[in-house]
Parts: C-alpha cells; sequence; structure tokens
C-alpha cells in the first residue's frame, strides 16, 4: 500500500503541497524579478486533467512528451502531427534518449512499483529494471557514456544506472536532496542536468538550485547552493550556460543566467500554466527553441479553472546545449 502511495507521489504530493498554502496562495517567489517574454508558438492541446510531466528531443528534431498518469509517451514533428509512440503498464516521469536512440524512462511499473524502462522509438518495451530501495524515481540525464542519473524525490537521492552492466547504485546522498521533513509530499531532488564538470539540480520542496561538482571519475563532489527560494522543476541549459526551468504551480518558464539572476520568459498568458518541463529543439533552424510540457494547473487551478495541458515552443535566441548522438 505504501508503494502504491508513493507511485502516485507526482499527484499526491502536489495536492498536499497546494492544500497546505491554499488556493491562490503562494509565496510570490518570482513577484520581483523581471519579465522578459518571448515569443511563443503552440505544438499541441491536450484536454484539461493531462499532466503532461516530461519531454525530450531526439537528433532528428522530434518532440516526445510523456503523459504521466496514463502511461503514453507520444511524438510531435514539426509541423505538429502527433503519433502514440508508446502504453507503458503504470505511470511515468522522467525521459531521455540514449547515444543509441532508445529512450529511458522512469516511472511505477502498474503503478507500485519504481521501475526503469527501456523503450525504442518505434515504442517497443525493450527492457524494464526494478528499481530496488528507489520510492520516487523522477528527473533523469545522461551524466557520461552509458551512466545516468536518476532524481529520487523520496529518498533524497541521486541513483546511477548503467547501460552496459544494467545496474543501479546510489550515486549521491545529501540533506540538501531530501525533503523538508520526512512527512512532507512536495518532490524534493527534482529536474537535474550537466553542463561542464558541474552537475545542477533542483530540490521542489526546499526552493533550492544546487550544484554538484563532478570528479574526474564521474562520481559527485561536495554540492553546493546555486539559487535559493525559487521553486524549479524540470530545466535545460543554452550554450552561455543559461538555465531555463519550468516553475509548475507558479505557471511560468524563467531564465536563471550563470551568475544566478532570475528573469521570467513566460507566463500564464503564453500557455506556462502548470509546466513542468523543457527540452530544447536539436535540429538546424530549431536549437534556439525550447518545447516546454504543461498539466494545465491540476494543483493549482486559475481562478477560471484548470486549462488544457500544453506543448509549445519558446524562442530564446540562443542555440542549447548540444546532446549526445
Amino acid at each position: 500500500m505504501k508503494k502504491q502511495i508513493i507511485g502516485m507521489g507526482i499527484l499526491w504530493g502536489m495536492l498536499f503541497f497546494v492544500s497546505s498554502l491554499g488556493a491562490q496562495s503562494l509565496p510570490p517567489l518570482y513577484a520581483n524579478d523581471p519579465v522578459e517574454l518571448v515569443p511563443v508558438r503552440q505544438v499541441a492541446q491536450f484536454p484539461a486533467y493531462t499532466f503532461l510531466e516530461s519531454v525530450a528531443v531526439d537528433p532528428e528534431g522530434a518532440v516526445y512528451v510523456a503523459s504521466h498518469e496514463d502511461g503514453k509517451i507520444y511524438r510531435f514533428s514539426e509541423t505538429g502531427e502527433r503519433q502514440d509512440v508508446a502504453t507503458l503498464s503504470g505511470k511515468i516521469a522522467g525521459l531521455v534518449f540514449t547515444p543509441q536512440g532508445d529512450l529511458l524512462v522512469t516511472g511505477w511499473l502498474d503503478g507500485k512499483v519504481p521501475t526503469l524502462f527501456q523503450v525504442n522509438r518505434s515504442g517497443e518495451l525493450i527492457h524494464s529494471i526494478t528499481m530496488e530501495g528507489a520510492i520516487f524515481p523522477n528527473g533523469i540525464t545522461l551524466l557520461e557514456n552509458n551512466r545516468y542519473l536518476i532524481a529520487d524525490s523520496f529518498l533524497g537521492a541521486i541513483w546511477q544506472f548503467d547501460v552496459s552492466t544494467n545496474s543501479l547504485s546510489i550515486w549521491l546522498e545529501h540533506e540538501w536532496l531530501a525533503r523538508r521533513s520526512p512527512e512532507s509530499q512536495t518532490p524534493a531532488v527534482n529536474g537535474l542536468k550537466r553542463f561542464g564538470n558541474t552537475l545542477y539540480v533542483s530540490n521542489s520542496d526546499k526552493a533550492m538550485l544546487l550544484k554538484v561538482p563532478l570528479q574526474d571519475d564521474g562520481s559527485a563532489g561536495i554540492p553546493s547552493v546555486f539559487v535559493q527560494g525559487k521553486v524549479i522543476d524540470d530545466f535545460a541549459f543554452d550554450t552561455n550556460g543559461n538555465l531555463y526551468g519550468a516553475t509548475h504551480v507558479f505557471n511560468s518558464v524563467v531564465r536563471v543566467s550563470p551568475e544566478g539572476k532570475v528573469t521570467v520568459i513566460a507566463e500564464a498568458d503564453q500557455g506556462a500554466t502548470g509546466s513542468t518541463a523543457v527540452a530544447f529543439g536539436r535540429q538546424a533552424g530549431d536549437e534556439t527553441g525550447l518545447y516546454v510540457v504543461t498539466n494545465g494547473g491540476m494543483f493549482l487551478p486559475p481562478a477560471t479553472g484548470v486549462v488544457p495541458a500544453e506543448v509549445f515552443r519558446l524562442e530564446v535566441g540562443t542555440p542549447g546545449l548540444s546532446l549526445p548522438d
């Protein structure tokens, strides 16, 4: 029963967070930050109460989107045509492409058992591995070669998965990766991405962005605080080291400079209600486009109610950080 509740962690965790604050009473974390809205283009829209949780772009430029609650993965072409790629048996969270072109997907088998799925771009399930000891597998990113890092939002740890050996191990545990208390149902360590020799990590529960230096062997150094007092879910980097983050219940997308300055680049009027994840385009002409997915404000609805979930593109003007092919 405990694992079933935890497997719904994204849903119940954010509901708990919102209910504890009271409807429409979020702290004004971004009220004093400058706003520089960028051009936006809608790619797709889903019915209200669809929880789009993650997004990844393949080397050919197709955009892949994960729907958390029904375990579905969708693919969108440059023209916005949608194709149903896969339906996994359970709930899903993070997406990342391997250099071989497969998708690694974090989630819960049958909505209960923490699991890492491997799916090819045709939607066939190649392999799955039970994440023994994990609680809430969430964001996933490439560390180097065949090694991937997975945020565990309730364990307060980052796992390492080695594709070549099909093995899982704890890469880092630290108090800054953990929740404020064991009773908190808000995700702690959440998004994670590498930039240079540093892993950046968001902790949504503690409203922190962290920096973890990478050692020569790929192990973790001692974490430090990069930005405090800002709630970030998933994020991505451009080539200049600017971080672009989805703020989820704060209904916006923000840019964080290498010096830690925060600027709001999209708000609810641009479609960012319930923004959950971002990813840069990867084709020539699209590499300055930031793709964003949302859940339409399921956990803190606007005054007019929950809106349709969206996939949209922001033109940020700077190319995204190149990913391995």
